[in-house]
Protein backbone atom coordinates (compact mmCIF):
# COMPACT_ATOMS: atom_id res chain seq x y z
CA UNK A 1 0.00 0.00 0.00
CA UNK A 2 1.14 3.40 -0.97
CA UNK A 3 1.93 5.76 2.42
CA UNK A 4 1.92 9.47 2.62
CA UNK A 5 4.56 9.65 4.67
CA UNK A 6 6.81 11.18 2.00
CA UNK A 7 4.73 13.74 1.29
CA UNK A 8 6.67 17.20 2.15
CA UNK A 9 5.47 20.31 1.70
CA UNK A 10 7.95 20.86 -1.12
CA UNK A 11 6.23 17.75 -3.06
CA UNK A 12 2.30 19.32 -2.57
CA UNK A 13 3.82 22.41 -3.51
CA UNK A 14 5.22 21.11 -6.40
CA UNK A 15 1.92 19.30 -7.30
CA UNK A 16 0.08 22.58 -7.06
CA UNK A 17 2.18 24.49 -9.14
CA UNK A 18 2.84 22.12 -12.13
CA UNK A 19 -0.95 21.97 -12.07
CA UNK A 20 -1.06 25.86 -12.88
CA UNK A 21 2.36 26.54 -14.73
CA UNK A 22 3.18 23.34 -16.70
CA UNK A 23 7.27 23.64 -16.63
CA UNK A 24 9.67 22.81 -14.20
CA UNK A 25 11.57 26.11 -14.55
CA UNK A 26 8.96 28.50 -13.67
CA UNK A 27 8.16 25.98 -10.39
CA UNK A 28 12.06 25.94 -9.94
CA UNK A 29 11.99 29.60 -9.46
CA UNK A 30 8.90 30.22 -7.06
CA UNK A 31 10.17 27.61 -4.67
CA UNK A 32 13.28 28.92 -5.14
CA UNK A 33 15.33 25.65 -5.85
CA UNK A 34 17.57 24.02 -8.41
CA UNK A 35 15.61 22.48 -11.45
CA UNK A 36 17.35 19.03 -10.81
CA UNK A 37 16.05 19.55 -6.91
CA UNK A 38 12.30 19.79 -8.55
CA UNK A 39 12.96 16.83 -10.84
CA UNK A 40 14.09 14.74 -8.19
CA UNK A 41 11.08 15.21 -6.11
CA UNK A 42 8.73 13.96 -9.01
CA UNK A 43 10.96 11.39 -9.44
CA UNK A 44 10.24 9.83 -5.41
CA UNK A 45 6.48 10.93 -5.75
CA UNK A 46 6.23 8.73 -8.82
CA UNK A 47 8.38 6.13 -7.15
CA UNK A 48 6.61 6.31 -3.92
CA UNK A 49 3.09 5.93 -5.32
CA UNK A 50 4.58 3.41 -7.93
CA UNK A 51 2.40 5.19 -10.77
CA UNK A 52 3.15 8.12 -13.41
CA UNK A 53 2.18 11.67 -12.30
CA UNK A 54 3.76 13.49 -15.06
CA UNK A 55 4.03 13.65 -18.33
CA UNK A 56 6.38 15.39 -20.65
CA UNK A 57 5.16 17.03 -23.75
CA UNK A 58 7.16 19.59 -25.74
CA UNK A 59 8.54 21.36 -22.89
CA UNK A 60 5.62 21.26 -20.55
CA UNK A 61 4.98 18.94 -17.78
CA UNK A 62 1.05 18.23 -17.49
CA UNK A 63 -0.03 15.87 -15.09
CA UNK A 64 -1.39 12.96 -15.92
CA UNK A 65 -5.29 11.55 -14.29
CA UNK A 66 -2.91 10.34 -11.50
CA UNK A 67 -1.74 13.52 -10.71
CA UNK A 68 -4.97 15.53 -10.99
CA UNK A 69 -6.26 13.12 -8.37
CA UNK A 70 -3.49 14.05 -5.85
CA UNK A 71 -3.62 18.03 -6.79
CA UNK A 72 -6.89 17.78 -5.69
CA UNK A 73 -5.48 17.31 -2.41
CA UNK A 74 -2.41 18.74 -2.65
CA UNK A 75 -4.51 22.14 -2.53
CA UNK A 76 -6.73 21.54 -0.14
CA UNK A 77 -3.43 19.93 2.34
CA UNK A 78 -1.65 23.84 1.22
CA UNK A 79 -4.54 25.46 2.11
CA UNK A 80 -5.31 23.78 5.60
CA UNK A 81 -1.25 24.30 6.20
CA UNK A 82 -1.84 27.77 6.07
CA UNK A 83 -4.34 28.28 7.55
CA UNK A 84 -3.03 26.54 10.64
CA UNK A 85 0.41 28.31 10.00
CA UNK A 86 -1.74 31.83 10.53
CA UNK A 87 -4.29 30.16 13.25
CA UNK A 88 -1.10 29.62 15.45
CA UNK A 89 0.76 32.88 14.85
CA UNK A 90 -1.74 34.83 16.13
CA UNK A 91 -2.80 32.31 18.98
CA UNK A 92 -1.29 34.27 21.92
CA UNK A 93 -1.08 37.67 21.18
CA UNK A 94 -2.77 40.19 18.62
CA UNK A 95 0.62 42.36 18.35
CA UNK A 96 0.86 41.03 14.92
CA UNK A 97 -1.16 38.28 12.05
CA UNK A 98 -3.27 39.01 9.04
CA UNK A 99 -7.04 38.69 8.74
CA UNK A 100 -8.18 38.23 5.21
CA UNK A 101 -12.26 39.76 4.69
CA UNK A 102 -14.42 39.39 1.78
CA UNK A 103 -17.53 41.79 1.81
CA UNK A 104 -20.14 42.57 -0.61
CA UNK A 105 -20.30 45.91 -2.05
CA UNK A 106 -22.66 47.76 0.70
CA UNK A 107 -20.96 46.28 3.95
CA UNK A 108 -17.58 47.02 2.45
CA UNK A 109 -18.43 51.05 1.00
CA UNK A 110 -20.71 52.32 3.83
CA UNK A 111 -19.98 49.98 7.35
CA UNK A 112 -16.22 48.62 7.19
CA UNK A 113 -13.82 51.39 6.82
CA UNK A 114 -14.40 53.08 9.71
CA UNK A 115 -14.65 50.06 11.74
CA UNK A 116 -11.69 48.64 9.64
CA UNK A 117 -9.98 51.97 10.55
CA UNK A 118 -10.48 52.09 14.13
CA UNK A 119 -9.55 48.09 14.59
CA UNK A 120 -6.06 49.23 12.70
CA UNK A 121 -5.50 51.61 15.40
CA UNK A 122 -5.88 49.75 17.81
CA UNK A 123 -3.64 46.51 16.52
CA UNK A 124 -1.40 48.19 14.62
CA UNK A 125 0.94 45.20 13.98
CA UNK A 126 -2.10 42.93 12.52
CA UNK A 127 -2.46 43.19 8.39
CA UNK A 128 -5.91 43.73 7.23
CA UNK A 129 -7.50 42.85 3.76
CA UNK A 130 -10.75 43.76 2.38
CA UNK A 131 -11.94 42.04 -1.22
CA UNK A 132 -14.47 43.35 -2.36
CA UNK A 133 -17.43 41.62 -4.63
CA UNK A 134 -20.77 40.40 -4.90
CA UNK A 135 -22.44 38.36 -2.30
CA UNK A 136 -22.36 35.01 -4.13
CA UNK A 137 -18.71 35.26 -4.83
CA UNK A 138 -17.92 36.33 -1.67
CA UNK A 139 -19.71 33.12 0.06
CA UNK A 140 -17.92 31.37 -2.27
CA UNK A 141 -14.58 32.14 -1.45
CA UNK A 142 -15.32 31.61 2.38
CA UNK A 143 -16.26 28.29 1.61
CA UNK A 144 -13.11 27.37 -0.04
CA UNK A 145 -11.08 29.20 3.14
CA UNK A 146 -9.46 31.90 0.42
CA UNK A 147 -10.67 34.55 3.26
CA UNK A 148 -11.39 34.55 6.98
CA UNK A 149 -14.37 36.58 7.38
CA UNK A 150 -17.09 37.90 5.61
CA UNK A 151 -19.99 40.91 5.90
CA UNK A 152 -22.78 40.11 3.11
CA UNK A 153 -25.75 41.98 2.26
CA UNK A 154 -28.60 40.09 1.39
CA UNK A 155 -31.72 38.39 1.87
CA UNK A 156 -31.16 34.60 3.14
CA UNK A 157 -28.06 32.84 3.31
CA UNK A 158 -27.60 29.05 3.79
CA UNK A 159 -24.41 26.54 3.49
CA UNK A 160 -23.65 23.62 4.91
CA UNK A 161 -19.99 25.06 5.95
CA UNK A 162 -20.69 28.46 6.86
CA UNK A 163 -21.89 30.11 10.50
CA UNK A 164 -24.04 33.27 9.85
CA UNK A 165 -24.75 35.66 11.94
CA UNK A 166 -27.00 38.50 11.61
CA UNK A 167 -25.41 41.71 12.56
CA UNK A 168 -27.80 44.56 11.53
CA UNK A 169 -30.95 45.17 9.10
CA UNK A 170 -31.03 46.83 5.74
CA UNK A 171 -33.42 48.05 3.37
CA UNK A 172 -34.07 48.13 -0.17
CA UNK A 173 -35.61 51.30 -0.98
CA UNK A 174 -36.57 53.14 -4.18
CA UNK A 175 -34.66 56.42 -5.08
CA UNK A 176 -35.21 58.77 -7.38
CA UNK A 177 -34.11 62.84 -7.98
CA UNK A 178 -36.10 65.62 -6.39
CA UNK A 179 -37.12 66.99 -9.59
CA UNK A 180 -38.26 63.18 -10.96
CA UNK A 181 -42.37 63.18 -11.46
CA UNK A 182 -42.19 60.48 -8.09
CA UNK A 183 -41.58 63.21 -6.27
CA UNK A 184 -44.64 65.35 -6.09
CA UNK A 185 -46.46 61.81 -4.90
CA UNK A 186 -46.52 60.74 -1.35
CA UNK A 187 -46.69 57.23 -2.03
CA UNK A 188 -46.31 56.05 -5.42
CA UNK A 189 -48.42 52.89 -7.13
CA UNK A 190 -46.45 49.93 -8.56
CA UNK A 191 -47.71 50.63 -11.81
CA UNK A 192 -46.40 54.49 -11.58
CA UNK A 193 -42.77 52.59 -10.24
CA UNK A 194 -42.85 50.04 -12.84
CA UNK A 195 -42.96 52.96 -15.63
CA UNK A 196 -40.30 54.53 -14.81
CA UNK A 197 -36.79 54.10 -16.55
CA UNK A 198 -34.64 52.19 -13.83
CA UNK A 199 -30.68 52.25 -13.50
CA UNK A 200 -30.46 48.20 -13.04
CA UNK A 201 -27.44 46.74 -11.32
CA UNK A 202 -24.68 44.16 -12.03
CA UNK A 203 -26.06 40.92 -13.28
CA UNK A 204 -24.74 39.17 -10.44
CA UNK A 205 -25.94 41.57 -7.83
CA UNK A 206 -28.69 40.20 -5.46
CA UNK A 207 -30.12 43.60 -5.52
CA UNK A 208 -30.82 43.15 -9.70
CA UNK A 209 -32.41 39.74 -9.31
CA UNK A 210 -34.73 41.20 -6.78
CA UNK A 211 -35.31 44.60 -9.10
CA UNK A 212 -36.11 41.98 -11.78
CA UNK A 213 -38.41 39.71 -9.61
CA UNK A 214 -40.23 43.09 -8.86
CA UNK A 215 -40.60 44.32 -12.21
CA UNK A 216 -41.84 40.83 -13.44
CA UNK A 217 -44.35 40.86 -10.76
CA UNK A 218 -45.88 44.16 -11.67
CA UNK A 219 -46.37 42.89 -15.10
CA UNK A 220 -43.26 45.25 -16.26
CA UNK A 221 -40.61 43.81 -19.03
CA UNK A 222 -37.70 43.83 -18.25
CA UNK A 223 -36.07 47.11 -19.62
CA UNK A 224 -32.78 47.36 -22.27
CA UNK A 225 -31.70 50.73 -20.36
CA UNK A 226 -29.19 51.36 -18.24
CA UNK A 227 -26.92 48.69 -16.53
CA UNK A 228 -24.27 49.58 -14.25
CA UNK A 229 -22.15 47.63 -11.97
CA UNK A 230 -21.19 50.45 -9.62
CA UNK A 231 -23.37 51.92 -6.36
CA UNK A 232 -21.73 55.25 -7.15
CA UNK A 233 -22.44 55.53 -9.80
CA UNK A 234 -25.93 54.62 -10.05
CA UNK A 235 -26.43 57.04 -7.79
CA UNK A 236 -25.01 60.15 -9.70
CA UNK A 237 -27.08 58.76 -12.57
CA UNK A 238 -30.46 58.74 -10.66
CA UNK A 239 -29.67 62.42 -9.34
CA UNK A 240 -29.45 63.81 -12.91
CA UNK A 241 -33.62 63.07 -12.60
CA UNK A 242 -34.65 60.61 -15.37
CA UNK A 243 -34.19 57.61 -13.70
CA UNK A 244 -35.00 55.49 -10.62
CA UNK A 245 -33.12 52.50 -9.04
CA UNK A 246 -33.57 50.19 -6.47
CA UNK A 247 -30.43 50.58 -3.81
CA UNK A 248 -29.29 49.85 -0.24
CA UNK A 249 -30.75 52.23 2.35
CA UNK A 250 -27.14 52.70 3.96
CA UNK A 251 -26.03 53.92 0.73
CA UNK A 252 -28.00 56.59 0.46
CA UNK A 253 -28.06 57.88 3.46
CA UNK A 254 -25.85 61.57 2.91
CA UNK A 255 -27.34 61.80 -0.30
CA UNK A 256 -30.84 62.07 1.62
CA UNK A 257 -30.01 64.58 4.23
CA UNK A 258 -28.68 66.54 2.29
CA UNK A 259 -31.97 66.71 -0.21
CA UNK A 260 -30.22 65.16 -2.99
CA UNK A 261 -32.38 62.27 -3.95
CA UNK A 262 -35.45 61.07 -2.22
CA UNK A 263 -36.51 57.08 -0.92
CA UNK A 264 -39.75 55.57 -1.21
CA UNK A 265 -40.11 51.97 0.58
CA UNK A 266 -42.63 49.85 -1.41
CA UNK A 267 -44.96 47.73 0.86
CA UNK A 268 -44.18 44.10 1.69
CA UNK A 269 -41.12 41.84 2.46
CA UNK A 270 -39.24 41.68 -0.64
CA UNK A 271 -37.29 44.28 0.12
CA UNK A 272 -36.11 43.57 3.64
CA UNK A 273 -33.00 41.50 3.90
CA UNK A 274 -29.99 41.54 6.42
CA UNK A 275 -26.16 42.28 6.91
CA UNK A 276 -24.79 38.86 7.74
CA UNK A 277 -21.54 38.21 9.51
CA UNK A 278 -20.16 34.90 8.31
CA UNK A 279 -17.06 32.47 9.19
CA UNK A 280 -16.17 29.00 8.59
CA UNK A 281 -17.40 26.51 10.39
CA UNK A 282 -14.13 24.37 10.59
CA UNK A 283 -11.98 27.39 10.52
CA UNK A 284 -10.24 27.65 13.57
CA UNK A 285 -11.42 30.63 15.94
CA UNK A 286 -7.78 32.54 16.38
CA UNK A 287 -7.39 34.83 19.23
CA UNK A 288 -7.37 37.73 15.90
CA UNK A 289 -10.32 36.30 14.48
CA UNK A 290 -12.64 35.66 17.62
CA UNK A 291 -11.23 39.34 18.61
CA UNK A 292 -12.47 40.81 15.47
CA UNK A 293 -15.85 39.46 15.35
CA UNK A 294 -15.97 40.32 18.79
CA UNK A 295 -15.22 44.27 17.40
CA UNK A 296 -17.82 43.95 14.47
CA UNK A 297 -20.39 42.51 16.63
CA UNK A 298 -19.89 45.36 19.45
CA UNK A 299 -19.98 47.96 16.77
CA UNK A 300 -23.51 46.64 15.77
CA UNK A 301 -24.49 46.37 19.15
CA UNK A 302 -24.05 50.10 20.25
CA UNK A 303 -26.90 52.69 19.34
CA UNK A 304 -26.71 54.00 16.14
Amino acid sequence: MTSLNGMTPTKLRIIELLAKHHKITAVADILELKQPTVTFHMKNMERDFGVKLFEARMGRVPLTDAGRALHHYAVKINELAEEAQRAIGEFDTLRKGELKIGASYVPATYLLPGMLHRFSAMYPGVKLSLCVKTAPVIQNMLERREIDLALLSANALESPDLRMEPVCEDELVLIFSPDHALASTSRPSPRQIAACYFVMHGSESSTRHLTERWLQEHGRQLPIGLELDSLEAIKQTVMLGEHVSFVSRLAVQSEVERGLLHTYSPPGSIFKRNIYMATHKHRYPSALLSRFTEYVQSNFDQPQ
